[in-house]
């Protein structure tokens, strides 16, 4: 099936180096990878074409899920805001009806009409956070705002406390710069690959000062690509395995790399050799990743947004950034073995941790309970304490 597109109205100031055109072109494509799409154009008499036509406006930033939504729908739908209808999805052979409803013309009862609360959730499960779809006006008084707005909105809800308290106004800066300098996501996930061989190689020789310095910029990139590559709707399959396998594979790396490359070992706790020790801390990793895995896998959704606590949780687990704080703190007080100890501490009990919400989540469903994240069950304008720090309130 062909999915037609034709926007509709006056052009407004680009978003991220992107018109409105090109935005709206790059998410359809992204949302209907299994079916063509075309533009529409507006004096085409096709009234009898197959497919379905989207109109939007030109003037008017849309939610991705919104569009998602609309199409996966097969009714006739008026999108509305405020009363005023700002998108039309239908078959393509009622173009005209639906560029006469943008216009402030035509019969609406010929459509559902719907508001964005009711076409789409508020949660989104892939970025683990809760935020109310949005259709905004776009005018040049209110670009930076909405710009602002459209990096907040690709920030991960549940995430580490550096990447969700430390780097986001850093970040969004250096989205600017690429931006400007046309640099591409897959651009920085590549300096990332290269600044983490690069760590590991440092902190194998001994160069552990630098290497931190170092690998603090590489987590820092790590969270500037995917940002940029959410608001200038420029991701890709390719992409997410080029950045997941590096996640995924490099932290332990360089803890085996940090140990190797300390002048002495002297544990307090964990009395064994470093080898010994790194094969502990190894497996605690393995495992911890494993119980997320499993836990997807017969609970169907992230272990870290089961219930607030878990949440909590995902701040301070044992991933990359808590760990490279750990081995940051042993190095400034001068032992940075106590560093690579604590962070071999740490994984085993954040993995004991992980392990123990999979099997609770296990036996209160073999008991009959319905699991369900809490993200899907909040209200995001009666929040409070902690899980206020996950969700995104209403614009």
């Amino acid at each position: 099936m062909t999915v037609y597109y034709h926007l509709a109205g006056q052009s407004a100031p680009e978003l991220w180096g992107l018109s409105a055109d090109e935005r709206i072109a790059r998410v359809l494509r992204q949302k209907c990878r299994e079916d063509s799409v075309a533009l529409w154009p507006e004096s085409s008499g096709k009234d009898d074409a197959a497919g379905r036509v989207l109109v939007l406006r030109r003037d008017f930033l849309y939610d991705e899920r919104l569009i998602a939504a609309l199409l996966r729908r097969e009714e006739d739908l008026a999108l509305e805001r405020a009363g005023q209808v700002v998108a039309v999805w239908t078959d393509a052979g009622r173009f005209p009806a639906a560029l006469a409803l943008l216009r402030g013309e035509g019969d609406r009862s010929r459509f559902i009409r719907v508001t964005p609360d009711q076409l789409a959730s508020g949660v989104t499960q892939k970025l683990r956070k809760v935020s109310p779809p949005f259709v905004l006006p776009v005018t040049a008084e209110n670009a930076s705002r909405l710009e602002r707005h459209l990096f907040d909105e690709s920030y991960k809800g549940v995430t580490d406390l550096v990447t969700k308290w430390v780097w986001p106004r850093l970040a969004e800066r250096t989205v600017r710069f690429c931006v400007r300098c046309g640099i591409r996501p897959n651009h920085v996930t590549a300096a990332s690959w290269v600044l983490a061989i690069l760590v590991g190689i440092l902190f194998l020789q001994g160069y552990l000062g630098l290497g931190l310095v170092l690998g603090w910029l590489m987590t820092f990139l790590d969270t500037v690509d995917g940002k940029l590559a959410r608001v200038t709707v420029d991701s890709s399959r390719f992409g997410h395995f080029f950045d997941h396998v590096l996640d995924v594979v490099h932290p332990p790396l360089w803890y085996l790399a940090w140990g190797l490359g300390l002048e002495n070992y002297q544990p307090l706790l964990v009395k064994l050799p470093l080898m010994e020790t790194f094969w502990l801390l190894l497996a605690g990793y393995v495992g911890g990743r494993f119980a997320e895995a499993l836990f997807k896998r017969f609970i169907g959704f992230s272990i870290f947004t089961w219930e607030v606590t878990d949440s909590v949780n995902r701040l301070l687990t044992a991933r990359r950034n808590p760990c490279l704080i750990l081995l940051s703190a042993g190095y400034l007080l001068g032992r940075p073995d106590l560093g690579f100890e604590a962070v071999t501490l740490w994984t085993l009990a954040s993995t004991l941790f992980l392990w123990g919400r999979l099997g609770l989540a296990l036996w209160r469903k073999r008991r009959g309970e319905r699991l369900a994240s809490w993200l899907d069950q909040v209200d995001p304008d009666a929040v409070t304490g902690a899980a206020a720090w996950f969700v995104q309130r209403g614009h």
